[in-house]
């Protein structure tokens, strides 16, 4: 183990991320389906961004300009931590640097904020077009739309800049093994040198809830508002059309908000290192994989897109022809 000398003696200044802690064999089908896995998730929010980059009519729409960003979001979430696990399947150390983990720490963190932020905005579009359908295109212009796309970046990349420096000052005098596949604040916090100060993981814990739990309560209004709208205004077949919409749209904010604030605000969520680490799998890289499919890719105007950008290209195919 390397270590360097402080004022306050020994530092760690590498960690050793154990994985799933399993054999040669299994180590390599897991390789194999974590690669294609990442690959795929990362075709399908390639291919939603170039949809909507290039087909004018949905270029126009504030749902499908904050699809696009929850597209390009997914594949830095799921790149944040799915290279560096095939990374240390592939190879038998999984030794990372104590900058290296903090880094992957706070981007992790910061762009599961993002989401958070996200999945809102998508919730808050939704309220106003139905609910406010008249208001709405002065409400939710373009400009208001890419204010709110940076306003998710911004205060996404803010939140857990004060819990992660406190957490990274605290004394790491070994064990550096971490019981993980990623940087995750629950391994990292056992392995600090005791006596260990409480303020660090009640501020990790209180900015892990206020994002999480608010996001979710202010997802959970909007949707009820919008489903008493529809149950009062709407026809039957509309009525039909907009609940299954918005019952894709409750399914990603479920797959998403259950397994994170089981791990993160429930007490003792993440306790069994093994549960954790199932549980962690299913956010980072099965959600990022299941979202566009429930998002976007099963939507008839995104499947509109798909018939007009083939159309074009087999009109250009025949003009080179020609």
């Amino acid at each position: 183990m390397k270590t360097i000398i402080t004022a306050n003696g020994t530092r760690v200044q590498e960690f050793i991320l154990l994985g799933f802690g399993v054999g040669q064999q299994k180590r390599f089908w897991l390789f194999i389906f974590f690669t294609i896995l990442y690959v795929v998730t990362l075709a399908e929010n390639v291919t939603i961004i170039v949809l909507v980059v290039l087909d004018a009519h949905l270029a126009r729409l504030p749902m499908y300009i904050l699809l696009s960003n929850f597209s390009w979001l997914e594949m830095c979430y799921v790149t944040s931590t799915v290279p560096r696990m095939l990374f240390d399947l592939a190879s038998t150390q999984g030794i990372i640097s104590f900058s290296a983990c903090f880094l992957q720490f706070y981007i992790f963190f910061s762009l599961g904020d993002t989401e958070c932020l996200f999945l809102s905005a998508m919730a808050l579009d939704r309220y106003l077009a139905i609910c406010h359908p008249l208001r709405y295109p002065q409400i939710m212009s373009q400009n208001f739309c890419y204010a709110l796309v940076v306003a998710c970046w911004v205060l996404g990349f803010l939140w857990h800049i004060f819990p992660v420096a406190l957490i990274s000052r605290l004394s790491f005098c070994g064990p550096n093994v971490i019981d993980h596949f990623l940087c995750d604040p629950g391994p990292i916090l056992s392995l600090a040198c005791p006596p260990i100060e409480n303020f660090p993981l009640i501020s990790q814990i209180v900015a892990d809830a206020l994002v999480i739990l608010g996001n979710f309560f202010f997802v959970v209004l909007s949707y009820g508002a919008v489903i008493l709208t529809l149950m009062k205004t709407s026809s039957r077949g509309s009525r039909r059309k907009a609940f299954s919409t918005i019952s894709f749209h409750l399914v990603v904010v479920m797959i998403f908000y259950g397994p994170v604030a089981g791990m993160y605000v429930i007490p003792g969520g993440g306790s069994e290192s093994e549960v954790a680490k199932l549980v962690t799998v299913f956010y980072t890289a099965l959600t990022p994989f299941l979202n566009p499919l429930i998002y976007s890719l099963r939507n008839d105007q995104v499947k509109e897109a798909l018939r007009r950008l083939r159309k074009r290209r087999i009109r250009l195919s025949r003009r080179r022809v020609t």
